[in-house]
């Protein structure tokens, strides 16, 4: 359990506001419960962009990470032993309220900490750059079951990022038949498609009523909003596309900003306004979709860079039209 002492790692540290550097630092010993992993894909997620431009919840440095696959590579006191060497995900809230990626150190490190008790072990050969993949997917699962459609008719998803194209299976295994995808980059609505939106629609080739062309293209009652674009624009959208009686998720990330509506419009339509952060109670379920084959996550995966690639990976995300998801995989030319 103490190996790795006098060793040294690689990661990409956050040492300061809108600043990344590749350097090594000692390798972490787990302590009892904890196990250490040895990273092998960490997806970059618009939340880590966030932090490493600097923000409230996190000082410097740090070291971002909280989409990854990995296998464990050691363990501390009280913890099975069996678990060494096992591929592996888990969800990163530890017992201190903390998160992996965020006030801990996460998966753009070569290796990190977490608890043994969150691990959720991987059948041998399951792809680990489509397993960095499953936080985002839990995620999903989470909205879905706060959500709790009831009227499976028609659904509109607002964005067409990971989250809202992770949404789309999730929507066909719970029945809904028509599901329309609204967002802005044509390659990822073109994968909407792919993965089984029944309409997709490129906001800018709307002339002017985005929900009037929505609604005529839906052609039913939309019952189930899902906004995920963290725009707040898209939430006045949202709720302008809800039927009577409808459900509004809302799961994007708005940093400060805010939505102006008519609190009458809320209250005369009858809409439900649902909230879902994070990943609680929802891994078991995203894992099992996961393994199964069920969701098919690798398709998200759009971009591969290696660790020390780390400035065009970033640099991906703004300049590409066509991404998706971009991965930092440790597996490439080792």
């Amino acid at each position: 359990a103490e190996q790795g002492d006098n060793q040294s790692m690689k990661a990409i540290v956050n040492p300061a506001p809108a600043t990344l550097e590749y350097r090594e630092l000692p390798m972490p010993i787990p302590g009892a419960g904890m196990v250490r992993i040895r990273t092998a894909v960490t997806g970059i997620c618009a939340t880590d962009l966030e932090m490493i431009s600097g923000w409230k919840r996190t000082g410097f440095p740090s070291i971002p990470g909280h989409e990854w696959s990995g296998i464990v590579d050691a363990a501390g006191g009280d913890v099975d032993a069996a678990l060494v060497g096992k591929p592996c995900v888990a969800e990163n809230v530890l017992s201190d309220g903390g998160e992996v990626g965020f006030e801990h150190p996460g998966g753009y490190s070569e290796y990190f900490l977490t608890e043994a008790k969150n691990v959720h072990c991987l059948p041998s050969g399951f792809d680990l750059a489509a397993a960095a993949l499953i936080e985002p997917l839990a995620v999903c699962v989470r909205g879905i079951t706060r959500l709790s459609v009831a009227d499976t008719r028609a659904a509109v998803i607002i964005g067409d990022g990971p989250i809202g194209l992770c949404m789309i299976p999730l929507l066909r295994k719970k029945g809904i038949t028509r599901i329309l995808c609204l967002g802005g980059r044509q390659a990822r609505l073109t994968l909407a498609a792919e993965l089984g939106a029944s309409v997709t629609m490129n906001y800018h080739n709307i002339d002017n009523d985005v929900p009037a062309a929505v609604g005529k293209a839906l052609g039913v009652p939309c019952m189930n909003v899902i906004e995920a674009s963290g725009s707040a624009s898209a939430m006045t959208t949202a709720f302008a596309i809800a039927a009577p009686g409808a459900k509004v998720l809302v799961i994007g990330d708005y940093n400060e900003t805010r939505a102006n509506f008519c609190w009458n419009m809320l209250l005369h339509r009858e809409l439900s306004i649902i909230g879902s952060n994070a990943s609680a109670g929802a891994w078991d379920e995203a894992v099992l979709l996961a393994t199964l084959g069920d969701i098919h996550l690798e398709r998200l995966i759009s971009h591969r860079y290696k660790p020390e690639e780390y400035p065009e990976a970033i640099a991906s995300l703004n300049t590409s039209r066509d991404v998706v998801k971009v991965i930092l995989d440790r597996r490439v030319n080792n």
